[in-house]
């Protein structure tokens, strides 16, 4: 130091005989604390799972027979299946594959069964894909483990760079429950990407990459009461679930599954991720509140709050300001279904429009559930596990896509107080989601619709052994529908049968 120059000119002072040590950035290695797997392995981060969850009674579960058979028979008789293949990359890898399966079921909510269902060729690009982004999220959710801002910036920007490609990466401390778990093993989710081809790493580790220097703008904003702007709202919902839409889309595509267009067309794939972002956004309103993790934006829930804090839609005397712009929220995501449905439309592998297409059909059936509905802020609202699993069922093909979309749409729309703020911009889109997606069932399927029950009529007919079995089906489908849809008020007209039956 004494003469910079002459050291950094000359040889002079250069050391061939000592050996020098040093530690690589801390991001490289990870985090090494005191682990919480083993204090509670079955906690959620945050608020969730410690708010009430408003869910129907079991009576009306099982008063509604259609979903128990339903549900009986998807998850005993007939359940998706799996195309995990733990073998796919020999034995080296079994027991990383396995693990990686198995966290996926215990991190996923409900995105593990659609990824499973997915082609052998394609199944373990998404299942790796979806853990790597939990992964990260996780440490973006964490607001305890990390003593200073710049320190969660910087695992979240170097992330793509470090834990993908280091199988000794792990990171200790950080998360909860089966989250903090994926943290300390992630190694070999790291050696399962390795295996994966080249086009596959390069989509997963570019969207790891935006997406963590997405989260990392964030990190030291104030986010108590929510974003400031709806554009600033918008994009984090980009940052967070529309990149995963484009991830997906290149994945597909370089998979040989899908047209070149699903991957060139962003807008319907930012679409696709921002309609599912925008519904749990909406849903978790007082779990974000809660965790000072607030987004619903500042220049909309303004105009209806009468204090300057978002938290006054959670007292009761706040519920008629809080009710319009709960009303705003869900009419706002309502208006990007024509970007999605497009973008279904364009699919061609049946498991991939699955995968796509189920939780687009949760998502509309949640914004249904919680429009016009002050329950969103006491707690957590949720679909219904029997017509979450008869969705399931029925949403297959297309013309299933858009019969779920007109019902919610329908029934959001009849949910409409004409004094509230939203009302013509919430009709407006509902109708342009009725003239896009066409109610595809039989007049007779309605009301309730109780097919398998309906079916039941049809025995004694059949025992019968002589009647036509056209109108033998006819007849019980008719008659199931009339007869359990009576019970509840809802089944069809005697003027809306069949002209062939009549």
């Amino acid at each position: 130091w004494a003469d910079l120059e002459e050291t950094l000119t000359t040889d002079k002072h250069v050391d061939l005989k000592s050996i020098a040590y040093f530690d690589p950035p801390m991001h490289h290695e990870g985090i090494y604390r005191e682990s919480r797997v083993g204090e509670a392995p079955m906690e959620k981060q945050g608020a969730y799972g410690k708010l009430v969850t408003h869910s129907e009674s079991k009576l009306s579960q099982i008063a509604r027979l259609d979903e128990v058979f339903g549900a009986v028979w998807f998850t005993k008789v007939r359940p998706m299946p799996g195309h995990v293949d733990v073998m796919m990359f020999g034995d080296e890898l079994k027991d990383d594959v396995e693990y990686c399966d198995d966290v996926l079921g215990k991190v996923s909510r409900s995105f593990a069964m659609v990824i499973r269902q997915l082609p052998r060729e394609l199944v373990l690009d998404i299942l790796i894909f979806y853990i790597v982004l939990r992964a990260l999220d996780t440490v973006e959710d964490d607001t305890t483990a990390f003593p200073r801002p710049g320190e969660k910036i910087m695992y979240l920007n170097a992330f793509h760079e470090t834990a993908l490609v280091n199988d000794k990466w792990k990171m200790v401390g950080v998360g909860e429950g089966d989250e903090a778990h994926l943290l300390e093993n992630f190694g070999a989710v790291a050696r399962v990407f390795a295996k994966l081809p080249a086009a596959s790493q390069e989509v997963i580790a570019d969207i790891t990459k935006r997406m963590g220097a997405g989260m990392a703008e964030f990190v030291e904003k104030d986010m108590g009461q929510g974003t400031k702007t709806t554009e600033e709202y918008n994009l984090y919902c980009h940052y967070v679930a529309g990149l995963v839409g484009e991830g997906l889309s290149r994945l597909f595509v370089a998979t040989g599954f899908e047209n070149q267009i699903v991957a060139t067309d962003l807008e319907t794939s930012n679409s696709m991720g921002l309609f599912l972002q925008k519904t749990n956004i909406i849903r978790d309103y007082l779990e974000d509140y809660v965790d000072k993790r607030a987004w619903w934006p500042q220049d909309v829930w303004q105009i209806y709050a009468k204090s300057g804090d978002l938290g006054e839609f959670a007292q009761p005397d706040g519920r008629p300001q809080a009710m319009a712009c709960l009303n705003h929220m869900v009419t706002d995501a309502l208006e990007l279904i024509p970007e999605c449905i497009k973008y279904l439309e364009r699919l061609n592998n049946d498991q991939v429009f699955r995968f796509c297409a189920i939780p687009q059909v949760m998502a509309i059936a949640t914004l249904d559930k919680c429009f016009n509905n002050g329950d969103v802020f006491t707690g957590v609202v949720k679909v219904r596990k029997g017509l979450a699993v008869k969705m399931i069922m029925e949403s297959g093909t297309m013309k299933g896509i858009e019969t779920w979309f007109n019902r919610f749409a329908m029934s959001i729309k009849a949910k409409i107080d004409p004094n509230d703020p939203s009302a013509a911009r919430t009709a407006a889109a509902c109708d342009v989601v009725c003239k896009l997606c066409a109610d595809n069932r039989p007049i007779v399927m309605r009301g309730p619709g109780f097919l398998p029950f309906a079916a039941l009529t049809a025995l004694p007919f059949a025992f019968l052994g002589k009647m036509n079995t056209k109108l033998v089906g006819g007849l019980a489908l008719y008659v199931g529908s009339y007869f359990f849809g009576s019970l509840l008020g809802q089944g069809p007209k005697p003027s809306k049968m069949p002209k062939k039956l009549m």
